[in-house]
């Protein structure tokens, strides 16, 4: 089977980002032919060379668009529209395909794959990563109600089109059902992560304590992207309302939007340490030394339902999280005991938890465990593997 993958942002893991389609690509070229349309926006902040840019045996197609998370919306829009015309050129181009699989965000990539799906007569597959456009107009970059109405008539569009779609939570899958989608065309796939096959031993653990000068402190760790969305704010100002309590220090690793804003109070708080990207293969031995990890977001009722790379990163070596949204996430670490939940832009509650439970040992030991358990059983990306390999056969099989 050939299968033709449209995702404008396809990074490896020497990149300081998820893996999620890499894991996949990897573990399907062994049976299936794979193509990959995307940008090259990723491939020079690659920071180490690890590995190889797309998994051994996987045609990459790759076109030159430049993206950044600090660029304004309308330098977005140009990235966002440059991208699907030329990857619209390369997939009529492209040997026909048995399944197209389009992924957003953007919304835009979704419809280039759609009309590949309609001018090569082949099905395709929409996985959606958050919903747009509802993600971009709660952030108020589509003020025109026009533009609005018309962006809310392509989505339906697309996913009346789609053969099948792929939402990553629950919260979104029940979202498009409300659009008149039926349930039996959709599968819920979480972002997930890769369990690292090996523990990170104590041993590891006190050696990079000890490179970070964290020996003796208490890990409250951000890891990820620095946007608009993400409320770094948030976080700063908690830091600044605990540091009468040293032994508490906010670890930062990332890129994006609010970057000067943490360089800043990093010199001006002595309990935040501030550290470069790091390659995806490297993270999880950070998140391994942290007393608790926070995955913040402002409070936009569409952020209720995202499923965040981090989440579920910090699971895999037992981490427990804060989440400051009030959707499935919040059921899930409360559900499982695996971390706790402080209401989106409530510095002193978030600060005041933290003091609380990071004193309670015994308890942050059984979320450890939990978190582990909850993540090998639920968020294995491997373990879904064979349900998309399913899913595009089915598509493949209708199609022909």
């Amino acid at each position: 089977m050939h299968i033709a993958l449209f995702h404008q942002y396809h990074h490896n893991p020497d990149c300081p980002a998820t893996c999620r389609h890499y894991t996949f690509m990897a573990e399907l070229v062994k049976r299936h032919q794979i193509t990959l349309v995307t940008s090259n926006a990723w491939e020079s902040k690659r920071i180490t060379r690890k590995y190889d840019w797309v998994p051994p045996g996987v045609k990459l197609v790759s076109v030159d668009i430049p993206y950044s998370n600090k660029m304004g919306v309308v330098q977005r829009l140009q990235a966002f529209g440059s991208f699907a015309t030329h990857a619209l050129v390369k997939g009529l181009r492209m040997p026909k395909p048995d399944v197209i699989w389009g992924v957003s965000t953007p919304l835009t990539t979704a419809w280039t794959a759609a009309q590949v799906s309609r001018f090569r007569q082949v099905p395709w597959v929409f996985e959606v990563q958050d919903l747009w456009p509802s993600f971009p107009i709660q952030m108020g970059a589509v003020p025109s109600k026009f533009a609005q109405r018309q962006l809310y008539n392509l989505e339906a569009s697309l996913y009346r089109e789609a053969a099948h779609i792929i939402p990553l939570s629950t919260g979104m899958e029940e979202y498009i059902v409300q659009q008149g989608i039926s349930p039996q065309k959709i599968t819920t796939l979480v972002n997930g992560t890769e369990i690292p096959q090996q523990p990170i031993t104590f041993a590891e653990q006190d050696a990079l304590r000890e490179k970070l000068n964290l020996k003796g402190k208490r890990v409250v760790l951000y890891a990820g992207t620095y946007g608009r969305a993400n409320d770094i704010p948030l976080l700063v100002k908690t830091a600044n309302l605990l540091q009468a309590h040293p032994e508490i220090c906010f670890v930062f690793t990332g890129q994006g939007f609010d970057a000067p804003l943490l360089e800043t109070a990093a010199k001006q708080q002595t309990n935040i340490r501030l550290l470069p990207p790091l390659p995806r293969h490297q993270v999880f031995h950070l998140f391994s030394i942290a007393a608790v990890s926070v995955v913040s977001f402002i409070d936009l009722p569409v952020l209720e339902v995202n499923s965040p790379g981090k989440l579920f990163d910090s699971l895999a070596v037992g981490t427990p999280v804060v989440v400051t949204n009030p959707g499935w996430t919040k059921k899930l670490v409360e559900g499982h005991n695996c971390g706790w939940y402080v209401p989106a832009g409530d510095a002193e509650a978030l600060a005041a938890t933290l003091v609380q439970r990071l004193n309670q040992g015994q308890e942050l030991e059984t979320m450890r465990m939990n978190a582990v358990k909850v993540a090998r059983e639920q968020f294995d990306r491997l373990q879904m593997v064979p349900i998309l390999e399913d899913i595009f056969e089915k598509v493949a099989q209708k199609g022909q």
